[in-house]
């Protein structure tokens, strides 16, 4: 007899799922390739672009900190989390690339438009829920977040995109 964790804590596999077998890399049922450009981005490279844009929102909230005269506390938190949102709303909607996301060569597209930048709506949806965390914390077996899901869209590897550990 099974153990009373072999169904879900096993993984899809011990569940019954057999197409979880199948896969052989992330993406690989969205058609992408195994690795370089167009593959999926690593948990790595997109934690290290988080980080990234972490850091130029705090700068660019110290900025506007230093302009206020005598913010109170709650301005002063307000003003990195702000900066965050609007820096990664604006610029993933334009050319779908966050500052880390353009330091780490990685690229926010469409499922349906794989060329092209999400657009204002998408990216809306996906700033909104990777500004609460959770979301982008809770991928599926192709390493696509939550968000991503809710947006309709994906992180890809660039060209010339680092190689960081899966």
């Amino acid at each position: 007899m099974a153990r009373w964790t072999g169904t879900w804590l096993s993984g899809l596999g011990a569940a019954g799922y057999a197409d979880a077998q199948q896969d052989r890399w992330r993406g690989e049922r969205l058609g992408l390739p195994a690795s370089g450009a167009g593959s999926i981005a690593s948990t790595g490279a997109r934690f290290v672009s988080f980080l990234l844009d972490i850091a130029a929102a705090a700068l660019i909230g110290g900025v506007l900190r230093v302009i206020v005269e005598d913010p109170s506390a709650g301005q002063r938190n307000l003003a990195g989390n702000v900066a965050f949102a609007l820096q990664v709303l604006l610029l993933t909607a334009l050319t779908g690339q966050s500052i880390g996301m353009r330091v780490m060569r990685l690229q926010v597209v469409r499922l349906d438009q794989r060329d092209a930048a999400p657009g204002f709506l998408p990216a809306a949806i996906r700033t909104a829920l990777l500004v609460l965390l959770v979301p982008a914390m809770v991928t599926d077996r192709d390493g696509r977040g939550l968000h991503d899901k809710a947006a309709g869209t994906m992180v890809l590897r660039t060209r010339g995109a680092p190689d960081l550990e899966r």
